[in-house]
């Protein structure tokens, strides 16, 4: 499916990921809404309106108008949890929780993409909290997500500092191509969903991963490749080349780049580089 290795004399590239129902089979943020419910965050109303709300997305992805109730209703929710304690239940519960949704055909790509050279980045509309903790699992090699306001006393207050949706994606994108110098006409985008559509257009190779309707029109009529993931598996279950802890630990950073300037500041965690002076 891809290219063969890259000569290390071109130009630096990558592969995007969407993360839910692209990389796992549902969404990561409502995935944890039991584990917030045991942590005592959340009620059993929270959480049923929750599972209705993975119920639908599950059944046919969500559209603009249902992404934007999305998230104002889980930034309210999250008003005044305290974002450590937040992090301490992700990290309890992660490989409970999400490695048994992720899909078999992802995880391939993803080796696949590293054997060729490729950064992999994984760019998701749910919150650092949830997806930076994924995207180590994964081994990805960087993070872009929402990012929630955090007050003084370390709690959520609400607020929405950076959100990582439709064209912001797109802008984030061209924004680490900026500061990484990727060739983005050589580079990859992988989304199930109509909303990436501009993710997609911003690289040279985009791919519709279990489309909603709309995306699947999209694909067709732009004559892009989709692609159908259907199998998830734990990854201990997986060859013993897929090894996460093997992988270095993401960190936190932060990037402007002049694409992304009506966005404000890009954020994203960045594996650390080995080097020969290290």
């Amino acid at each position: 499916m891809l290219d063969v290795v890259e000569n290390h004399y071109l130009p630096r590239t990558a592969a995007f990921f969407d993360l839910d129902k692209t990389v796992i089979a549902k969404s990561s943020t409502l995935t944890f809404s039991r584990s917030f419910y045991q942590g005592g965050l959340i009620n059993r109303r929270a959480v049923l309106r929750t599972a209705y709300a993975q119920f639908v997305f599950l059944a046919g992805g969500a559209d603009h108008d249902q992404m934007e109730r999305m998230r104002e209703y889980l930034s309210a929710l999250s008003k005044g949890w305290n974002v450590q304690q937040v992090k301490d239940i992700v990290a309890e519960t992660l490989h409970d929780l999400i490695d048994p949704i992720i899909y078999d055909e992802a995880a391939s790509l993803i080796e696949e993409h590293h054997t060729a050279g490729r950064d992999v980045v994984i760019v998701s509309t749910s919150g650092a909290e949830v997806v930076e903790p994924i995207g180590e699992l994964l081994g990805a090699d960087r993070v872009v997500a929402t990012r929630l306001a955090v007050g003084a006393d370390g709690c959520f207050t609400g607020e929405v500092e950076y959100y990582a949706y439709g064209p912001t994606k797109a802008e984030a994108i061209r924004a680490l191509a900026e500061s990484e110098g990727y060739d983005l006409p050589r580079c990859y985008a992988y989304s199930d969903s109509i909303t990436d559509v501009p993710m997609l257009q911003a690289v040279g190779h985009p791919y519709a991963v279990n489309p909603d309707r709309a995306l699947r029109r999209e694909a067709t009529a732009r004559d892009w490749p989709i692609l159908v993931f259907n199998r998830p598996v734990r990854l201990k279950k997986r060859l013993p080349g897929f090894s996460m802890p093997n992988r270095p630990a993401l960190v936190t950073a932060a990037a402007v780049g002049a694409a992304a300037a009506t966005a404000g500041l890009v954020w994203y965690a960045s594996r650390r580089r080995q080097s020969a002076t290290a």
